[in-house]
């Protein structure tokens, strides 16, 4: 693999190299995504899977809550039972096995220590590389977590974290800090790491100020800068799912996680480039693309 400055180098490029497909008949990796339904399928677990397998890993899912919602919004969502959740956790782990898994959509305190037990009680922390994408409002702006939940995030969840990836909203509500320039995001950052996930990534695609999207990655040590033209589209829907999904599976490969915070990039970016629209408001990001390459 490349080192992280010629990964970096490489943001600006489609991803014209991907991780490598499993042979017919042979098992591919396995990657949990933990995280709820979209029944406009552009976000949660459906984006997940189309990333997922279109990676070519096998996809795991443990569904979190069920919602409601299309291209406008969310209108609802149902929570599964904590049970159901982490019975789904300990079913799969237990006879099939996780190389890597991401979170989404995690709903309420109950559901984030049932998760934390479970990963736990099956050996898998410090062993599994675990994506917490801390979802906490749809991209119109509907809660798709109870506000107090974010203490169990924060208290129960990152310390299992391998990689946090917040945006600027939930950095906001997470830390309590506005991302505005560098030297915040770098406070952002610190402030992270600090909750005891091994990294922390702030993404900067939220500065709507900004031509560029600017995500910043933090091991608490050292700050690595991730920086691509921002693509002008409204049909971005499930972008931080992808983002997330793509890591999770370059991270199973073995990836470092800046190599895969690189890769899920350019994954991401590509799928900007390829999103389509979809009912009357915001469209998904595809990646369709990557069946005619």
């Amino acid at each position: 693999m490349s080192d992280v400055s010629e990964v970096a180098a490489e943001l600006r490029e489609p991803p014209t190299t991907y991780l490598p497909l499993t042979p017919p008949r042979q098992t591919p990796l396995r990657v949990m995504t933990i995280a709820g339904s979209d029944s406009g399928g552009g976000a949660g677990i459906q984006a997940d899977m189309r990333t997922f397998a279109l990676l070519g890993v096998h996809s795991l899912v443990a569904v979190t809550a069920v919602t409601v919602q299309n291209s406008m919004g969310v209108r609802g969502f149902h929570e599964l039972p904590v049970g159901i959740v982490a019975g789904q956790i300990e079913a799969v782990a237990s006879d099939i096995g996780v190389q890597a898994a991401k979170t989404g959509m995690l709903a309420s305190t109950e559901i984030i220590e049932a998760i934390a037990g479970a990963w736990v009680a099956q050996g898998l922390d410090g062993t599994v590389p675990l994506v917490v994408d801390p979802v906490c409002a749809s991209m119109h702006g509907d809660p798709l977590l109870h506000p107090s939940a974010l203490d169990a995030l924060r208290d129960r969840l990152f310390p299992l974290a391998t990689l946090v990836t917040p945006n600027l909203d939930e950095v906001r509500l997470l830390v309590g800090i506005d991302v505005v320039d560098q030297d915040s995001q770098r406070a952002a950052a610190r402030a992270l790491h600090a909750l005891g996930p091994q990294w922390a990534l702030v993404k900067g695609g939220h500065l709507r100020a900004s031509t560029q999207s600017p995500d910043l990655l933090f091991d608490g040590t050292d700050f690595h800068e991730f920086d691509v033209t921002r693509i002008d589209t409204g049909h971005d829907h499930g972008a931080g799912d992808t983002l997330a999904a793509a890591t999770a599976c370059a991270l199973a490969h073995g990836y470092s996680v800046p190599d895969a915070v690189a890769f899920g990039k350019r994954w991401v970016t590509e799928c900007l480039r390829s999103a389509y629209p979809l009912g009357q408001g915001h469209g998904p990001v595809s990646a369709l693309f990557r069946l005619s390459t």
